[in-house]
């Protein structure tokens, strides 16, 4: 008999998330497995330092808190609790929790999952032929000195420690989705080639990772979205089968909808095929449909076997940099900015070329004819970076100081006497995966239960979904408006160009009045997902939208490449722009370093639609 579905709630998103999330998600209503993410790429970097600074520390302290204020309701309720909030210290953060048990009295069973820190294997591993070349040049990570280096695991030694009996389960860094991956499988049983429904379960916890994201958080149709100042957190109810609902608890803010549901897919990806540790998922078979007030049904998933090789986010120590903004303000903008690098270069030894890099952005918010001081003003940012702190601090921004009676008129600015900040690079690469273990650990101290998790390896050959065009009434995908079609219909007629072209006359309109988008960041590259609300508006959207018009209408994108998905199953397009981000979020010199607003940039920009579509 199949197990009843598992309730998994997500109570964080990022470190630094909503501290009452997870007091909410107990009480709102019945669950299962209390869920949060404390790790993006950037974390593990600012966990590092902290390490540094204090070798007790190492881990999101947060969540500490948070299970001060929630063990004994989860104990008593039966709830597990699942996080990923170790980031380079789980052994660290599940003492810490012990601690919190003894203060409280309670006696939870606590696990922690290990052997995502590969820093102590480097040399071990270079012997056996890894180079840790970089995805995306290819180019070997030589003698670069390695601040932090983590394999992501997937959901299998999660899923091992619940199966021990854990109560709470604390690991490193696995993929986000592996923390609803991991319960699915313990509760429902399902086996390491179950691949059908361990792509279910990684596309619902895919949807739940990043919180109220899901719930209408960072929705273009925001203004659609009731309640928005306090969103609720996400619930996926998971089958037996890998299918789940997307809702949320009666009563909290926000909306589950196929749209938020959408846009949350559509959020740092890259092609149809979902690379991870326990399965490859393919986001080009899911189906939504609307299946109530706040629940959104998932279906249809279709799980391959995962990659032969597991992915290994490194950070190493880039060097130093400071930052200075410049204000310039009213007539002759872009001579005043001239005027400045003159001026500046060529008052600094060796001058501009005495950098490492420099990076001069003039970012135009005047206005003309300006009403109020403010728009009047434009910024010119220059950002530095060089091996040595002492050439990008004081002897650096107080060259710029010095220019402040002898420069343009109406000279002002701001991080004029900041010093230099160190900053990290990061570096995606990957190593066999039959190299890559979890160690879990159930129980602390001496008597701890330690066992070890071997690897999800790829079959040879790999399976591969099959993924047919559905036929008939197979796989209908409901929209958010009132049109649906099948897959098999969408993808015949934006086939044919002429055929997503409505006729009649256009009409020029921000391009964000007929779709959505999501942006976000994938190391040195972003990320952009784009929907479209009604089966018209998608056929148009899918001929419109090429690479070039996008290079077009973002001509930042323009010298990059620039790599565009269909996912007519989801009404949606996803394009993954290489580099637009340097060497990642810590050392991008770009004003929005994590491409958050990149979506909306687009979506902004007049185009000509067809009036049809508007309505």
């Amino acid at each position: 008999m199949a197990a009843a579905p598992l309730r998994i709630a997500n109570c964080s998103g990022f470190y630094g998330d909503r501290l009452a999330a997870a007091r909410e998600m107990v009480d709102g209503g019945p669950i299962d497995v209390l869920t949060g993410d404390w790790l993006a790429e950037l974390t593990m970097l600012i966990l590092a330092k902290n390490l540094l600074r204090d070798p007790a520390a190492g881990y999101a302290r947060t969540f500490v808190t948070q299970m001060e204020q929630v063990m004994g309701d989860c104990l008593e309720r039966g709830i597990k609790v699942v996080s990923n909030a170790g980031g380079l210290s789980p052994r660290g953060c599940a003492e810490a929790v012990g601690e919190v048990a003894d203060k409280l009295g309670l006696h939870p069973v606590i696990a922690y999952v290990e052997g995502d820190d590969l820093v102590p294997r480097m040399e071990e591993l270079r012997a056996a032929g890894v180079e840790f070349c970089h995805m995306e040049t290819e180019e070997p990570l030589g003698d670069r000195p390695v601040l932090t280096a983590n394999a992501y695991l997937g959901g299998w030694g999660i899923a091992e420690a619940l199966g021990r009996g854990a109560d709470i389960v604390v690991t490193g860094r696995v993929t986000d989705a592996a923390l609803a991956v991991g319960p699915a499988a313990w509760h429902h049983g399902w086996r390491r080639d179950d691949w059908d429904a361990l792509a279910g379960a990684l596309v619902a916890g895919h949807v739940i990772e990043c919180g109220p994201q899901a719930t209408g958080g960072n929705y273009s149709f925001f203004t659609e979205v009731p309640g928005l100042e306090h969103p609720g957190f996400p619930i996926a109810v998971v089958d037996a089968d890998g299918s789940s609902v997307i809702t949320k608890h009666p009563g909290h803010g926000g909306l589950v909808s196929v749209g938020t549901v959408t846009a949350q897919l559509l959020y740092e990806i890259g092609g149809p095929a979902y690379l991870n540790p326990d399965v490859t998922a393919r986001f080009d078979s899911i189906r939504l449909a609307q299946d109530g007030a706040d629940r959104v049904r998932i279906s249809g998933v279709l799980g391959e076997s995962p990659p032969s090789t597991t992915k290994v986010a490194l950070n190493y120590q880039g060097g130093f940099r400071s930052t200075t903004t410049l204000y310039l303000a009213g007539l002759d903008i872009e001579e005043k900015a001239e005027l400045v690098e003159r001026a500046l270069w060529a008052s600094v030894p060796g001058g501009r070329e005495s950098f490492g890099s420099v990076d001069v952005s003039l970012l135009r918010t005047d206005r003309p004819d300006p009403t109020t001081n403010e728009r009047a003003l434009a910024q010119l940012r220059i950002t530095v970076k060089d091996a040595d702190e002492k050439k990008v601090g004081r002897a650096f921004t107080g060259r710029v100081t010095e220019m402040a009676l002898s420069s343009y008129p109406g000279l002002f600015g701001a991080g004029l006497t900041a010093g230099a900040s160190a900053y990290g690079v990061y570096w995606p690469a990957v190593v066999p995966a039959s190299l890559v273990w979890q160690e879990v650990v159930v129980g602390l101290g001496s008597g701890g239960d330690r066992s070890v998790v071997d690897p999800v390896l790829a079959p040879d050959p790999p399976v591969v979904a099959d993924v047919p065009a559905p036929t008939g009434t197979a796989g209908v995908i409901v929209s958010t408006g009132t049109a649906a079609t099948t897959a098999a219909g969408v993808a015949a007629l934006t086939s044919h160009p002429s055929a997503a072209s409505p006729a009649g006359p256009t009409v020029r309109a921000p391009l964000g009045r007929l779709i959505g988008a999501r942006s976000g960041d994938k190391g040195g590259n972003a990320n952009l997902g784009v929907w479209a609300r009604s089966d018209p508006a998608y056929l148009w959207l899918a001929t419109f939208l090429t690479v070039t018009r996008l290079q077009e209408l973002l001509p930042e994108t323009a010298p990059l490449q620039v790599d565009r998905y269909k996912l007519p199953n989801l009404l949606a397009l996803n394009f993954v722009i290489t580099g637009l981000l340097g060497e990642g979020v810590a050392a991008s010199t770009r004003l929005d370093g994590q491409a958050k607003s990149l979506g909306e940039w687009l979506r902004a920009r007049v185009v000509e639609i067809p009036a049809k579509l508007l309505g």
